[in-house]
C-alpha cells in the first residue's frame, strides 16, 4: 500500500464515528449500526454496548466479528470511489477501565448517560486483517501487522 493509501486509511479510521458491526447471529450474518474507537496504533478497535442488543448477545455466542467503516456519502456521482474499510477479528468483553472511558466521553460526549446503565460494557475488537479500498479499483488486502503499520503513516 502507498504512502497516500495508508494515510487515508488512518484518515478514515479515526474520524469516522460510525461503523457497521457484522456478528453471526443464529448461524446467519447480521450488520447493526455501532459507534467505535480505534485504538492509537489499530491494534484493536472498541466497542462500548448494552447485552440487551442483539449483536451484543451474538458477540457473547461467537466471537468472530466483523467491523466496517465508510467514507460518508457526500453525493459525489460514483459512490464506489468512497473509502471503506473492513476489519475481521475476535471480540472480547472487557471489565472497567476509567481511561477508556474517558476516551470513549471525549470521543462521543452524548454517550455519558448510557455509563449510568448496568447493560452497558466496553469490548475489544482484536484484529485478524482487514481489506481496505482507497477508491474505485485500490483496493489492500491487509494483515494486522499492515493495519497497524498504517496507523503510523
Amino acid at each position: 500500500m502507498n504512502s497516500d493509501d495508508a494515510a487515508a486509511l488512518a484518515r478514515l479510521l479515526r474520524t469516522a464515528r460510525l461503523a457497521h458491526l457484522g456478528t453471526l447471529r443464529q448461524g446467519a450474518p447480521l450488520a447493526s449500526m455501532t459507534l467505535y474507537l480505534a485504538a492509537p496504533g489499530f491494534d484493536a478497535f472498541y466497542l462500548h454496548v448494552s447485552r440487551l442488543a442483539w449483536h451484543t448477545q451474538d458477540m457473547l455466542a461467537d466471537a468472530r466479528v466483523a467491523l466496517s467503516v465508510a467514507e460518508a456519502d457526500d453525493a459525489r456521482e460514483d459512490p464506489f470511489t468512497l473509502a471503506r474499510v473492513t476489519v475481521r477479528g475476535e471480540v472480547r468483553q472487557l471489565g472497567a477501565d476509567d481511561a477508556l472511558k474517558r476516551s470513549w466521553l471525549a470521543r462521543f460526549p452524548a454517550q455519558a448517560v448510557n455509563f449510568e446503565l448496568a447493560d452497558f460494557s466496553f469490548w475489544r475488537i482484536a484484529p485478524r486483517d482487514a481489506r481496505f479500498v482507497a477508491g474505485f479499483g485500490r483496493i489492500h488486502n491487509l494483515s494486522a501487522a499492515a493495519l497497524a503499520a498504517a496507523a503510523r503513516a
